[in-house]
């Protein structure tokens, strides 16, 4: 797909956290934050002035959440884009019926793929979260390989996460080691720009070695994650509640896109 400053843009942005844009924090912002999808919104939108924007994604959602709560509104406003990230939230899940996941996701996209927009696919990373949560490696190693058959099988282009190396460095991800950093936001924008070749004007991060640790240093920073992002999101679980039942939509309706130079005030810093 090459983007044309001809075709009026209608981006609607669907998912769960990914999407949303946890991790990279923007107190200027819905919900917080701002996130590779709002980059890639702004990047196109310096170039094709006609182009609106919405993002429907929400922290914590499951596939069918998703499904049931943002897809047909989606569809309402007859994008010409849409990024679709689902199924995430379910490979983490202590129990998980793949083929469901799998069939639901499918599904999705064949209803988007009926609309006649472009559709935008994402494989799973595998999030450096511990060792002792290898085992999910194996899942998320054979979610992507569905989500690449389906890409294949409905002409969507397709942003392997899986495959970028840059995300093995732990700066890439937020603290919590789930969501990326603001600088892997601003590098997954950069991505998918290239997928959809469009031009723009990101870059790489330029990180520079990573200084080693202390054995004393990563215990306690293991520990400090425990208490502050593994606990909570535990309890959560057990309540059957999300981080996101409190939040709506970013950008609940097709709008010109909000650049950032336009916001004022400067952004809360990175924490790398």
């Amino acid at each position: 797909m090459s983007m044309t400053t001809h075709t009026p843009l209608r981006f609607v942005a669907v998912g769960d956290s990914f999407t949303e844009g946890v991790g990279d924090n923007d107190l200027r912002l819905p919900n917080d934050c701002r996130g590779w999808a709002d980059r890639v919104a702004e990047e196109l939108a310096r170039r094709q002035p006609h182009t609106h924007y919405a993002n429907l994604a929400l922290r914590g959602r499951r596939l069918k959440q998703i499904v049931a709560e943002q897809l047909e509104p989606a569809l309402h406003m007859a994008p010409t884009l849409v990024s679709f990230h689902a199924g995430g939230n379910d490979l983490l899940g202590a129990r998980l019926d793949m083929r469901a996941v799998i069939g639901g996701f499918e599904g999705a996209v064949a209803r988007i793929a009926e609309s006649g927009a472009q559709i935008l696919l994402f494989t799973e990373y595998n999030v450096p979260l511990s060792p002792v949560l290898e085992p999910l490696k194996l899942r998320t190693a054979v979610f992507n390989k569905h989500v690449r058959r389906i890409a294949a099988a409905y002409g969507t282009l397709l942003v392997d996460h899986w495959c970028f190396e840059k995300y093995q460095d732990r700066r890439m991800w937020a603290p919590d080691r789930l969501h990326m950093s603001r600088i892997g936001h601003e590098y997954m924008a950069k991505k998918v720009l290239e997928v959809l070749g469009a031009a723009h004007s990101l870059g790489s991060p330029v990180l520079g070695p990573l200084q080693p640790r202390t054995r004393a240093e990563i215990v306690a920073d293991d520990a400090a994650w425990l208490r502050r992002d593994v606990a909570p999101w535990l309890s959560r679980r057990f309540r059957g509640v999300s981080s996101g039942d409190h939040l709506s939509a970013r950008w609940p309706a097709l709008m010109p896109v909000v650049l950032p130079e336009r916001l004022g005030t400067s952004p809360e810093p990175a924490r790398l």
